[in-house]
């Protein structure tokens, strides 16, 4: 369980811890002054750990990752919690909740989940240096100044308790463009294209070897803007439309009017899944029951909610989106637990059908960076890919219709932004 206080002890170490705390996916890289920024593996040999906690209700011990997630479907008992990183900037990331019976507040679960990448980071180092550099996206919050300032206030002071010294913040795709640089021989126009779990943001910069030399870069930075859509909205987005509807979304029931769609956007959110497994929601739900025409679509929804599917659901849905990105035509989605023989089926066609108006607004900023920058589509050198979900594939073709004469680089989708945070800002 969270502690009030998070700190660790250190050693003297030279240099620069960068945390890039995702939505979906985390990870942590260290630099010493001009050399290359190093990876730290986090979960084996994995650069990356997925921002998911658990917490097991029979042992009362905090797993993360993969093993949390594993640990999960695997049926233990016990409350899965990610995409932490959406509450920052609400109130709702004061407020307690329940973990195996103790009130903890979503801040100092956070807390716990960063404390436990630098214990990581601190183990495969031997120590930690005293500056960190902390990862923040454009806009936490879309068009409200306040908020946002709230979200990166709530993130340095989880930072605070953890005992760093010096801490600042660097725009995520900033990092990745400070990244991609070291791979440059030629100055590049370069529009850094950074779409993680929760948001897209864009950077127009002016990127060289000569360039990495000098201490101040802000004249580089042409433009920065970004939306606050990403991999889980993306998830949430055909989960409705592949998945919940065959637990009733959308269905007319014997009055004429559709089923109310709040338990099914809650079990396509993923911050907001455990919301669904309440006895509260679950009492709410059996009450539906009159608003179904045909109560085969009630019965799954019921076992849904009272077997705890709801996280099992979602994730299959991120896989066969990962599935389909990855060059798969079709990706089966097995729905046994629910309804013995029951299942659905994703594919790129799908993604891009469903997806498109989200892609819409994405590309639709992407080219709002580059007004802003004063250029012209024409005279972007590179689009530079980071992120997970920058790799789907009906994106990646928006951008080329976008920006026909640029170059579309994929570099480190999960590491690139740590990479880049370790050189500071």
């Amino acid at each position: 369980m969270p502690p009030s206080h998070f700190a660790i002890p250190f050693a003297t170490l030279d240099g620069t811890l960068g945390i890039d705390f995702g939505t979906s996916n985390s990870a942590v890289s260290w630099a010493q002054g001009s050399d290359a920024a190093q990876l730290i593996a986090l979960e084996g040999e994995a650069t990356t750990l997925p921002t998911v906690l658990f917490f097991d209700a029979e042992t009362g011990k905090t797993h993360f990752g993969r093993e949390a997630l594993s640990m999960y479907l695997a049926g233990h008992d016990g409350r899965l919690m990610r995409s932490l990183k959406s509450l920052l900037g609400s109130p709702l990331l004061m407020e307690r909740t329940s973990i195996n019976h103790q009130l903890v507040s979503f801040q100092d679960i956070i807390g716990l989940f960063l404390a436990e990448l630098v214990k990581r980071a601190s183990d495969q180092l031997g120590g930690l240096p005293k500056k960190l550099v902390l990862g923040r996206p454009v806009h936490f919050v879309d068009g409200d100044t306040q908020r946002d300032a709230l979200a990166q206030r709530m993130l340095l002071e989880v930072a605070e308790k953890l005992g760093f010294e010096d801490i600042s913040f660097q725009l995520e795709p900033i990092a990745a463009a400070l990244d991609y640089e070291r791979r440059l021989s030629e100055e590049r126009t370069v529009l850094v294209v950074d779409v993680g779990g929760g948001t897209s943001d864009f950077t127009v910069v002016q990127l060289g070897p000569k360039r990495m030399l000098q201490t101040q870069r802000q004249s580089d930075i042409r433009a920065t803007t970004g939306v606050h859509i990403g991999g889980t909205d993306y998830d949430k987005q055909l989960s409705l439309a592949e998945l919940m509807p065959l637990l009733g979304y959308k269905h007319t029931g014997p009055d004429g009017r559709e089923v109310p769609s709040r338990p099914f956007i809650d079990l396509s959110t993923w911050h907001l899944i455990h919301w669904q497994q309440s006895p509260k929601a679950i009492r709410d739900a059996l009450a539906l029951r009159s608003n179904y025409s045909h109560l085969q679509l009630h019965e799954r929804l019921m076992t849904v909610l009272r077997e705890q599917l709801g996280h099992g659901l979602a994730h299959s849905v991120e896989q066969a989106k990962i599935a389909c990105s990855n060059g798969a035509s079709h990706q089966a989605l097995d729905l046994g637990l629910v309804e013995p023989g029951l299942s659905a089926q994703m594919s790129v066609g799908a993604l891009a059908e469903h997806l498109q108006g989200l892609l819409a607004q994405v590309v639709a900023c992407a080219q709002d960076c580059v007004q802003v920058a004063g250029l012209k589509a024409s005279q972007i050198d590179a689009l530079y890919l980071t992120g997970g979900s920058s790799a789907l594939q009906p994106f990646q073709q928006a951008l080329r219709e976008a920006f026909p004469e640029a170059e579309l680089v994929s570099g480190d989708l999960f590491g690139g932004v740590a990479s880049g945070l370790a050189y500071g800002p």
